[in-house]
């Protein structure tokens, strides 16, 4: 290898083992190691189409492609043979084929999300060219079901597509769907379709106590769930799932390739069904559950050590999203947070400590003080002021 090549990669690989380390504002597990898949860098696998359809390219994942998918399946209750999905460059790709297959069922539909809905929607929505209205959200984030029954009013003669969150983007917060089914049902909707966006949460709420209703079991037609985000993977990546009926509605034959087109891409990746399936195997269903509860047991640790030293700090019931006051912009950015409309958020992932929260936590400690004595010193003069003038 050149030297300068090599200088170059030693560089880049200094600086992204530094960064994560420090960062506390994003959804990412960083307490994996994939060596183990190393070999298959020197291979060209290509799940090309359908997972389900072989093509006459050999060089696929398929076969472990298929077991991750009828794991998530498994996982979120779907009847056997009910579900077809496939393994997706990211939660973005998931949400817009769901929102693809919900045109295609309805195209005269409307589609309702709320504005704590992921960026990505919105350009997803215009991509597709769907008819949609924004609803406000409550102050938790959630979806506000009186401004969405009213909309709902206002276009009834329109079928209704629901986008709901499980897991807002900034604080967590999960649209009910008990309470979207109420409103179904109340306003004798025949034509729907709902797709849950459940990028963190599709791993993480099925071993929650009370298990939120978000799955096939409680009458969903399709789901979005990211892999890199609570299983933890080097390349971005995520699952989505469909009833059958919605998957065979798109469906085409390919001669070419020999096999069917039911994805957004032609060529797909075959890394991250085997870097999924690896993880899954590893960790197992008991492996899920002792990392969720692990995560919701620091989320919890957290929210008290934040409020202990008097920081405004929250979070929805079970959540891994630790909600609280912007703080500084050294803090910020010295802990990597996402910053919107003046509240920041730290997520208890896989791979974050209590050592690490500690550490925070003595920045946040230097920071209130420091804001303490910028306000003495405001006061101070405030009174001068007001003595001498």
């Amino acid at each position: 290898m050149k030297t300068e090549i090599k200088n170059r990669l030693t560089n880049e690989l200094n600086r992204l083992e530094l960064n994560n380390k420090s960062y506390l504002g994003y959804p990412l597990a960083n307490d994996f190691s994939f060596k183990a898949l190393a070999p298959f860098l020197d291979l060209q696998i290509n799940n090309v189409g359908d997972p389900y359809t072989p093509s006459t390219l050999g060089l696929d994942t398929k076969d472990i492609e298929i077991e991750v998918i009828d794991f998530f399946a498994n996982l979120l209750r779907a009847k056997k043979n009910s579900v077809w999905g496939y393994v997706t460059n990211g939660g973005s790709e998931g949400n817009l084929y769901g929102l693809y297959l919900a045109r295609e069922a309805y195209p005269n539909g409307m589609v309702y999300y709320s504005e704590s809905t992921h960026y990505s929607v919105k350009k997803n929505l215009h991509l597709l060219n769907i008819q949609n209205i924004v609803i406000r959200s409550q102050e938790n984030g959630e979806i506000d079901y009186d401004d969405l029954e009213r909309s709902i009013v206002l276009r009834r003669h329109k079928p209704a597509i629901f986008f709901l969150n499980i897991g807002t983007t900034m604080k967590e917060a999960i649209d009910q769907l008990d309470k979207i089914k109420l409103i179904i049902k109340k306003l004798a909707i025949k034509d729907y379709y709902i797709h849950c966006d459940a990028a963190l949460l599709g791993v993480v709420a099925p071993f929650l106590n009370p298990r939120p209703a978000f799955d096939f079991q409680e009458g969903i037609d399709s789901i979005s769930i990211s892999g890199h985000k609570f299983i933890g993977s080097p390349i971005p990546c995520g699952i989505v799932l469909c009833k059958n009926e919605h998957k065979d509605r798109v469906g085409s034959s390919i001669s070419y390739v020999g096999t069917k087109d039911t994805t957004i891409t032609g060529s797909r990746n075959g890394l991250t069904p085997l870097i999924l399936w690896y993880a899954l195997k590893n960790m197992g269903i008991s492996g899920l559950r002792n990392r969720v509860n692990s995560c919701v047991e620091l989320a919890q640790y957290t929210e008290d050590r934040l409020q202990e030293i008097g920081v405004n700090a929250w979070r929805n019931t079970n959540a891994l999203t630790v909600v609280l006051d912007t703080p500084s912009n050294w803090i910020c950015k010295k802990h990597q947070l996402a910053v919107e409309n003046e509240i920041t958020h730290i997520i208890c992932m896989p791979g974050i400590t209590k050592l690490r929260i500690d550490e925070f936590i003595e920045d946040m400690k230097t920071d209130l003080s420091n804001e303490t004595v910028k306000s003495d010193a405001n006061e101070i003069y405030d009174a001068f002021l007001a003595a001498n003038f």
